[in-house]
């Protein structure tokens, strides 16, 4: 697959800032904004930014249309989500592609919007960027290290982390395009156009305030549906603020993981910097990385 690549951001272009799921307060947007600005870029706030009806930013032909004002604008460079929430798959199939197509941006997200970004990998095959939203510039700041990867995604620069070694980890090293996102989101998309071709695909994954039993069971689903048979490798982010029942499942969240994905030989790498918290790092999907798992830790960088 030939992947299309955005252009890459430069002083004085316009990022678009929507909401195209969940509410959000328009005062939560203000640091990403006065910081958006602050690295020399033009902000263009979309109706929903602040608008609400009940959980939603807008109804759902409300959201749609700030969405399709934002792809059809040709000033408009990249679109930002100011937040997830849930919402994206109500409205991903009446998006029109056709200017988009004609002039690709970089669309900003995770969290629910794991839906825009994996649908853009699959249909359009081009790429979208995983990382840091409004909210977190409004915990953080805009100085923090974890957002400012989002500046350099934005501005072309090659991605590499490194991380730690884990006890976990299952060593190999392996190169393929990066999938992935919210792993309750990704279980939704199963068996729509949406979900992406994961065959050789480095694939990650991160979630919020799951049960423990839910975890194994989305993981099961993905697996039941071939997902994860042939996988290039697979990266674990956070899984933050899991819950256990009553009687308890017995197992932790990289155990149950752990114990999915025995039977394949694919690298395995845990605690990774993706996820709904401060650690979140910008990663750019559909792009071919290079993951390297070792006693010594885990690199994943973007193939020059």
């Amino acid at each position: 697959m030939i992947l299309k690549t955005p252009p890459y951001l430069k002083k004085g272009d316009t990022i678009g800032l929507i909401c195209p799921a969940g509410f959000m307060p328009a005062e939560n947007t203000t640091v990403c904004i006065e910081t958006l600005k602050k690295w020399g870029f033009n902000v263009e706030v979309g109706k929903t930014v602040g608008h609400q009806s009940h959980y939603f930013s807008g109804e759902d032909a409300e959201r749609l249309q700030d969405l399709q004002d934002m792809l059809d604008d040709p000033s408009v460079c990249a679109i930002l989500c100011a937040r997830g929430g849930y919402g994206c798959s109500r409205i991903v199939d009446e998006i029109n592609w056709n200017a988009f197509r004609k002039n690709p941006k970089w669309l900003i997200g995770f969290s629910d919007i794991t839906v825009f970004n994996n649908h853009l990998y699959q249909k359009l095959k081009t790429s979208s960027i995983h990382g840091p939203m409004a909210g977190a510039f409004h915990k953080a700041g805009g100085e923090d290290a974890y957002i400012l990867t989002l500046r350099k995604a934005l501005s072309g620069r090659k991605m590499s982390y490194k991380t730690e070694p884990h006890g976990m980890n299952k060593f190999g090293k392996v190169s393929g395009p990066l999938v992935g996102g919210n792993l309750s989101i990704l279980a939704h998309l199963v068996g729509t156009p949406s979900f992406p071709d994961t065959k050789d695909c480095l694939l990650f994954l991160e979630d919020v305030g799951e049960y423990l039993y839910n975890v194994d069971r989305m993981l099961l689903q993905l697996d039941r549906a071939g997902k994860l048979h042939h996988l290039g490798g697979l990266i674990i982010g956070g899984f933050s603020d899991c819950k256990d029942t009553v009687v308890g499942f017995g197992k932790n969240i990289y155990e149950i993981i752990q114990n999915r994905v025995a039977p394949y030989s694919f690298p395995v790498a845990y605690g990774f910097p993706v996820s709904h918290e401060k650690e979140n790092v910008a990663l750019k999907i559909g792009v071919v990385h290079h993951l390297q798992v070792t006693k010594s830790g885990v690199v994943l960088r973007e193939a020059k």
